[in-house]
């Protein structure tokens, strides 16, 4: 399993890449949003600046910003154009229109990483088009079986579009994988979307190919009281030791 860093925020992004554990950046518009106002190309700019200068060829998933598949075609290819970086992929959310873009995207080699996927069936349709990569949401799908959207839930159930393990992202996760595995071999799942650090193990366990990961978590991630706890007693008997 891989882990990618889910940022725009420069600072964030090197102080993952000078410790070296990621594979990959996402972005998105919203995280985009979050960063003070620049250009666009601009800001992306200086995110591949810093992947060349500390962890070179690693993968960087650049969204479009766009619902109309004419246009989405037309920024990734301006993307590829301006950006010139080999290991670009270009995020495309899942639907039906953009289905057509992701297989016309892939005929000409270009990588889509289709996002914003919630169950099976958008995951499979959307690696059978082409995608490089798919993207599954734990937390979102995880959060569409709550009360706050029963209706649509009961819906979706009553129509036979879904099943209630269908809103447990680690079902959604782990038949994924089995599906790929068997059909789709060169397709990798990352999971985003995460609300806690035991998301990110949980992913895992369930079969993500990729987890991509808020820096807010890598800190925790990296600690536990009893390492605080081991380390203090080493340095402790070692000071001893030398008296």
């Amino acid at each position: 399993m891989k882990i990618f860093i889910d940022s725009a925020n420069l600072r964030d992004i090197e102080e993952a890449l000078k410790r070296g554990f990621i594979r990959g950046i996402t972005t998105n518009p919203s995280l985009l949003a979050k960063e003070p106002k620049a250009k666009f190309e601009e800001h992306i700019g200086n995110i591949i600046e810093l992947i060349k200068r500390h962890q070179p060829g690693i993968s960087l998933s650049v969204e479009v910003f766009s619902t109309d598949p004419a246009e989405i075609l037309t920024q990734a290819k301006r993307f590829l154009n301006t950006f010139k970086y080999p290991e670009l992929a270009i995020k495309v959310q899942i639907g039906w229109d953009e289905l057509a873009v992701i297989r016309s995207l892939a005929a000409e080699g270009i990588k889509v990483n289709c996002t914003c996927c919630m169950d099976i069936p958008q995951a499979v349709m959307a690696a059978a088009a082409g995608a490089r990569y798919v993207s599954l949401f734990w937390g979102r799908i995880r959060e569409g079986g709550t009360a706050k959207y029963a209706n649509q839930k009961k819906e979706y159930i009553d129509s036979g579009r879904l099943e209630e393990d269908d809103f447990n992202p680690a079902h959604v996760v782990r038949e994924t994988r089995a599906i790929f595995d068997r059909s789709f071999p060169d397709c990798e799942i990352i999971v985003g979307s995460l609300r806690s650090v035991a998301d990110f193990t949980a992913a895992d366990r369930a079969g993500a190919h990729i987890v991509t990961t808020p820096p807010k978590f890598f800190v925790p991630m990296a600690t536990h009281f009893k390492t605080d706890e081991v380390v203090q007693q080493f340095l402790t008997d070692f000071s001893a030791w030398l008296k």
